[in-house]
């Protein structure tokens, strides 16, 4: 295994459930992990673009104008946050399967 691709493992497992540190085969089969960790952000950006598009309905009545904007904009920027992981989480798998990349100016 390559340096890069335990630190790889380590990152891939800290965007995925807690519990999934428990299974070796994940550590034994990283290009598994990197497949799976890229399905379970995509998974968690969904969730947060729902829970961004039924905010206001579901909690307009029940928190302060200025508590559902805070939850919005924390809604946004955590979303921003997995759609990032989930394209890095791509090119891990990516780059355990393979694929060269060419650094660019």
């Amino acid at each position: 295994m390559l340096g890069w691709e335990d630190r790889a493992i380590g990152w891939l497992l800290d965007h995925c459930p807690p519990d999934y540190r428990r299974y070796a085969g994940w550590r034994k089969n990283p290009v598994a992990l990197a497949w799976l960790a890229q399905r379970h952000l995509a998974g968690q950006v969904a969730v947060m673009r729902q829970a961004y598009r039924e905010a206001r309905v579901e909690l307009g009545d029940v928190v302060s104008p200025e508590a559902l904007a805070e939850i919005l904009t924390a809604l946004e920027a955590e979303g921003l946050r997995l759609v990032a992981a989930q394209r890095s989480a791509a090119l891990v798998h990516e780059a355990m399967r393979g694929r060269e990349f060419i650094p660019r100016l």
